[in-house]
């Protein structure tokens, strides 16, 4: 399992945070030390024959243009007239063998060691991660040189995978944009080779082009970074400015010149003093930790309340999860809710918040609780789909 103190230890921790996230790129070799195998090619396989995995859920790609689906598989129809593309083997390999590449999107959706070491990534740099797989065989660029509009973090598993980067052409491009990058001129800045383990991390807008030209079957993971800018921020904002009747108040589109001015220097005062508020960035920052639903699981059997069973194991489902305590009390909040309990349920909150499955037994020998009290705090946080049962339920 790669968790958040393994991703930090990995990228280089705070170091990275302050001087590359965001900056440059950053090649972390493995040095052949052993890494988790998150995919191998058994999975690959298990995976595309056990899942209805759609175009363009899961496609084939060729320089930068997507295989139609006929080509590789055959549309299904069952009696009750639900169609599905199902993959043909042989025509599979005949498209991967001719140059094509293989990407599955948000794998980590359907295959818990991704999703664990997702959920790893998210806690390290606070925001929403998606992983896709790309699997390919040959020299071709399954998509061109392009750009992506959030930042990644590759890791190659098998194989080994060239990688051409050429840098931005235009400064902090978005997916909504005033106008798009240019496409890059001359040499790449950096032309790598990734083998199984090997880290590399590309900021959004940098160009980019990959293959697998190194005579081996390759395959790698790309979690991808939701962005978080200015405009994020802004509109944040503006949700929170509804407490001002200024800003709730209808715009004076019908008044003379001097109400229309003076409507505007009341929105600009509202607006500067929001923003003058030294916290504003820590709030709107905690507000999308809380409120991001996270990875939602159901915890079945158990409909109502989580039982008082030393076996029973449970874990959070909101990686970015916020605890805040006093004097008085500890608040867990995460999933759009907030909790309240009392200061003795800290430890357990705590280790919840921290990503491991653990025993309630656990939770109960590292604080001051009994089993029971421990269940009903994890009941609570289910209820709330902050908390998920994983294990032990007979």
């Amino acid at each position: 399992m790669i968790d958040s103190a393994s991703w930090a230890e990995r990228l280089g921790g705070d170091t990275f945070l302050a001087q590359t996230c965001f900056r440059a790129h950053k090649v972390i070799r493995s040095n052949g030390n052993a890494h988790p195998s998150l995919l191998a090619w058994d999975d690959l396989n298990e995976i595309v024959a056990a899942h209805r995995l759609e175009p363009p859920r899961m496609r084939l790609s060729r320089t930068g243009e997507a295989v139609p689906a006929t080509t590789y598989s055959i549309l299904r129809t069952n009696r009750r007239g639900v169609s599905w593309y199902q993959p043909q083997p042989a025509e599979f390999h005949a498209r991967l063998a001719e140059g094509a590449s293989l990407v599955i999107d948000a794998i980590d959706q359907i295959h818990p060691p991704v999703r664990e070491a997702a959920a790893g990534l998210e806690q390290f740099f606070r925001t929403s991660v998606q992983v896709n797989a790309y699997a390919s065989w040959t020299a071709e660029e399954g998509f061109g040189t392009h750009w992506d509009d959030h930042d990644v973090v590759v890791l190659q598993l098998e194989g080994s995978k060239r990688w051409k980067i050429y840098g931005p052409t235009r400064q902090a491009p978005a997916w909504r944009d005033v106008e798009a990058p240019e496409v890059p001129t001359g040499d790449p800045i950096a032309d790598i080779v990734l083998t199984p383990g090997d880290v590399l991390y590309l900021p959004r807008g940098w160009w980019h082009a990959v293959s697998a030209d190194q005579g081996t079957a390759s395959l790698h993971l790309t979690f991808g970074l939701a962005t978080r800018t200015g405009a994020e921020f802004l509109g944040w904002l503006c949700d929170d400015l509804r407490a001002s009747v200024t800003v709730r108040a209808d715009v004076p589109r019908f008044g003379t010149p001097e109400e229309r001015a003076d409507y505007l220097a009341a929105v600009r005062k509202d607006v500067l003093a929001a923003l003058d508020d030294p916290a504003v960035l820590d709030r709107w920052e905690r507000s999308l930790d809380a409120t991001h639903p996270g990875r939602p699981r159901l915890s079945l059997p158990h409909l109502t309340a989580v039982p008082a069973e030393p076996g029973i194991t449970v874990q959070a489902t909101v990686p970015r999860a916020r605890i805040d305590q006093d004097d008085q009390a500890v608040t867990f909040a995460g999933a759009g809710n907030e909790w309240t309990f009392a200061l003795p349920a800290a430890p357990v909150l705590r280790l919840l918040a921290g990503g491991p499955p653990a025993t309630l037994a656990d939770l109960a020998a590292e604080s001051a609780l009994t089993l029971v009290q421990v269940a009903e705090v994890v009941s609570a946080l289910v209820a709330g789909q902050a908390v998920a049962v994983v294990g032990g339920s007979s």
